[in-house]
């Protein structure tokens, strides 16, 4: 039996249109902790958030998975995946650890480059300027270099031999042991997953790769995490990363499930080429259909087979029951027939 952890992932949209449940930031902030909890109960494995800025969905990821973390007890609960482009390293270093001590060691920070967003250099408004021949991926790899380094323990700022008697180097407190060892990195492509492998961190993937081979989407996500796994082992890093892949996975049990995905189905039942930041990008499809269908496409899907967490995104403005009913059909009826318990 293929055992996987199964966790949802939640981008927090929210607009005050008809037919949305998710009116206000608010809505969306409280109806992801009551999510949360109740998606321990019906035997999810993660909750994890999608950061975007200038938008209306999460952007603040700390405050709300501390609170996630003091209302659950088993969840390992994450970020899929923080843009580093607008991250002052040393402040979130602070803010991670703290979280990770609310919720006992259960954060998994995926961090990434970020994918493309509704400002135009938004992370200069926060302060962030690439300078010379730097770029915005150069400088999102350097605040992710100093944000490691800072939650590993590292000296950061000398010690004013005034107030302390020394100059020795101080670390950022608090400092949460074993954080260091839970930081993914969210790849789009074979190099990068070079790259994640080489640095020992381990690797998200989700259902947009910025490459695009002509073999579909699972084959060349396949591809990917066979490189990043050979370049950790390659740089000799000790034990054995973890690989996260996301897909859409909508089981029609109900008439309301057909009612909202059915006629979707076909639509989305394949892959998608198309153009992004300049260069041909592909999309994965969505598994949307009878649970013991999806159940077998699922288990033939060769990327979600070498991944140990697969990250189901939800459709979150459609409210807490209907997404929680949707997770536990997952986990009753889709990961039983797919083999993964």
């Amino acid at each position: 039996m293929n055992m996987k952890k199964i966790g949802f992932l939640s981008f927090g949209h929210y607009r005050d249109v008809q037919g949305s449940f998710v009116r206000t930031a608010r809505d969306a902030l409280l109806q992801t902790v009551e999510t949360a909890v109740a998606a321990e109960e019906v035997g999810i494995d993660g909750a994890f958030l999608r950061v975007h800025h200038f938008a209306p969905q999460f952007a603040a990821p700390f405050p709300l998975l501390s609170a996630m973390a003091a209302r659950t007890h088993r969840l390992e609960l994450g970020t899929a995946v923080i843009d580093m482009r607008y991250e002052n390293p040393l402040y979130m270093a602070e803010e991670a650890a703290a979280t990770d001590l609310i919720s006992g060691g259960r954060l998994q920070l995926g961090l990434s480059r970020g994918s493309p967003e509704p400002a135009l250099r938004g992370y200069e408004a926060f302060g962030y300027v690439p300078t010379g021949d730097s770029t915005d991926a150069d400088e999102a790899r350097k605040h992710t270099l100093v944000f490691r380094a800072a939650i590993a323990g590292a000296g950061l700022a000398n010690a004013d031999p005034m107030m302390t008697g020394s100059s020795d180097a101080l670390a950022i407190d608090p400092q949460s042991p074993g954080l260091a060892e839970r930081i993914w990195w969210g790849s789009g492509t074979r190099a990068t997953a070079k790259w994640t492998g080489e640095q020992g961190m381990n690797l998200m993937s989700s259902t947009l790769l910025t490459e695009d081979t002509g073999v579909p989407f699972d084959e060349l996500q396949a591809e990917q995490i066979a490189v990043f796994r050979k370049a950790w082992a390659d740089a000799g890093h000790e034990g054995a990363p973890r690989v996260s892949v996301s897909r859409s996975v909508i089981p029609l049990v109900t008439d309301t499930d057909r009612r909202y995905f059915g006629l979707r189905a076909q639509a989305e039942g394949r892959d998608q080429v198309g153009r992004l930041d300049g260069g041909l990008a592909r999309f994965g499809k969505s598994y949307i259909g009878e649970p013991d269908v999806i159940a077998a496409q699922l288990a033939a899907d060769t990327a979600v087979q070498a991944a140990d967490t697969l990250l189901v995104t939800v459709p979150n403005q459609l409210g807490v029951d209907y997404n929680v009913q949707l997770l536990e059909n997952i986990v009753k009826h889709v990961a039983p027939a797919a083999g993964w318990r």
